[in-house]
């Protein structure tokens, strides 16, 4: 039923534009699950300000930085109120994030057991590895993160013959005919024209916003979009504006007031709009509406920038991330950025489009210009894992990882929504989010899932809204169905014993979620 009303939808609301059925909904938080949600954080900060009332008076002891005794009256160095939070909720649930793996970050990890006794303020090694953890956590997506195979063995040729590092930036003598080799490749598997890679993911962002757009330009934003993100939009000195998440009609709404009145006070014309989006959302799982972005983009003549860190590889029949998985046209994105660290096992990212773009880029982005060129084994790591996705390896083993991920995709989520539990996003997105609501439910699920021997990643505010913490999975093609239902198994068990089956099966399509438009942030220079 939920399925025919999503594909009613996809034909009525969207024109034709979508070619298959996207269906992708979120169930509405109980009305009691939310209060006693709030009123667990009321009172987490009640006991906050009290140990901090304790702490001032030396009653009780206190490990957080402080300010040196010579220093007590200069301009604060650590922020009391910033604090607060990491002081008093965050150290309670502290052991449940960098937890230290000595292994590949396979299908199983290993876990380096440490214990703390001052109540997560530090933690000691005990010594003891905790062998063959179940790891639904890493962005393993096809499972080329191993110390096995043609990866490993043509990453080992190259350390041979060109070392670790390069030691030099690619505008002077780190240009090697390897990173050539890459960016050809990577520009032949999006079906772009020219691409050129950077060293680190978060700063392919960061670092070339800023480069494309500045003073008297429009940035529109996905209210969910990554930090990177964020942080290249602030950098770049442009006006932001921000729409809620996959919501065309608030994307729109902005799109006809930038067209309309133009810039604040002078009221000419924005030099550039850029729309900023990205192909799967890792926190809530969803997949962006691209095809409607895209006939957006068209009609208000702007320009679409599109992060697909988490769904180039991982989407599409062959791989190719969001573009692929919609039928689309590559040269409909102005720019497409994805990373390495994800789908290919390794480091690093790039940026694909037109000829024009990518030589403007290599001579006026940071990264281009200042940061160091990529490790050669991390290039051949990247370009072998790349070859077999496109079956340019003469083997059928990057087509099985793709239909392998579906698959698992397919079956976890829906095996998930069975049990009773709320699960959010799109029915094809790897990246599953389990909710759990409760401050005092984060710390449990990640503890008692790891005493059943399966490792998972969870989050809390402020990364998500404060009623919506949650355990986020990620699945992988290296997942047997074996591993799936041995970790679906100890899930239901936790999951009865924490109480966290919420799901009423009341869903609720993203287009029917209400839109106010009084929510929107702007910020202007």
């Amino acid at each position: 039923m939920i399925a025919t009303i999503s594909r009613i939808h996809h034909v009525t609301q969207n024109g034709g534009l979508y070619k298959r059925p996207f269906n992708e909904a979120f169930e509405e938080t109980p009305m009691l699950v939310a209060v006693l949600t709030y009123v667990g954080y009321g009172v987490l900060t009640l006991f906050g300000y009290l140990r901090d009332f304790l702490r001032h008076l030396r009653i009780e002891k206190c490990h957080r930085a402080t300010e040196r005794e010579e220093q007590k009256d200069f301009v604060s160095l650590y922020q009391d109120f910033e604090n607060f939070y990491t002081r008093n909720l965050y150290m309670r649930i502290r052991d449940n994030w960098n937890r230290p793996i000595c292994s590949v970050p396979g299908a199983r990890v290993d876990i380096m057991e440490r214990q703390s006794h001052d109540y997560n303020w530090s933690f000691k090694y005990t010594g003891n590895i905790i062998k063959g953890v179940i790891n639904m956590g890493s962005y393993n997506y096809l499972g080329f993160a191993r110390n096995t195979g043609a990866c490993q063995e043509a990453a080992a040729r190259v350390l041979e013959q060109y070392g670790v590092g390069v030691c030099s930036t690619r505008q002077e003598i780190g240009n090697l005919d390897k990173h050539e080799e890459l960016e050809k490749l990577v520009a032949s598997f999006l079906g772009v024209e020219a691409a050129m890679t950077y060293g680190m993911g978060f700063a392919t962002n960061s670092m070339n916003i800023p480069a494309l757009v500045g003073k008297g330009c429009l940035i529109l934003s996905d209210e969910l979009n990554h930090a990177s993100l964020v942080l290249g939009a602030r950098l770049s000195g442009a006006t932001i504006r921000i729409f809620k998440h996959n919501n065309m009609q608030s994307l729109e709404k902005l799109l006809k007031d930038a067209i309309v009145y133009g810039q604040p006070r002078t009221r000419r014309p924005w030099k550039k709009i850029l729309i900023l989006v990205e192909g799967i959302y890792s926190m809530e799982g969803s997949i962006v509406r691209l095809p409607e972005v895209i006939a957006l983009k068209k009609k208000y003549k702007a320009y679409l920038y599109l992060d697909e860190a988490h769904s180039i590889g991982a989407l599409g029949p062959t791989g190719r991330g969001v573009v692929d998985y919609f039928g689309l046209d590559p040269e409909d994105v102005d720019v497409m950025m994805g990373t390495f660290t994800k789908s290919f096992g390794a480091s690093g990212g790039y940026i694909g489009g037109k000829k024009e773009l990518i030589d403007y880029l290599r001579t006026h982005s940071h990264s281009a210009v200042y940061a160091t060129s990529l490790s050669p084994p991390v290039v051949e790591q990247i370009v072998t894992s790349m070859k077999c996705i496109m079956g340019q390896d003469g083997t059928t083993l990057g087509k099985e990882c793709i239909q392998q991920l579906a698959e698992n995709t397919r079956y976890f989520r829906r095996r998930l929504k069975e049990m009773g539990f709320i699960i959010y996003g799109n029915e094809d997105s790897p990246v599953v989010p389990l909710m759990l609501y409760m401050p005092a439910k984060i710390g449990a699920f990640g503890r008692e899932m790891l005493k059943r021997n399966i490792g998972v990643v969870v989050v809390g505010f402020p990364a998500t809204p404060i009623i919506e913490s949650r355990a986020r999975f990620c699945l992988s093609a290296a997942h047997t169905r074996e591993i799936l239902d041995t970790a679906l198994k100890e899930i239901d068990e936790v999951g009865d014993l924490l109480q966290l089956k919420y799901s009423r099966h009341r869903l609720v399509p993203l287009l029917d979620r209400p839109f106010d438009e009084t929510t929107y942030e702007e910020t202007e220079d």
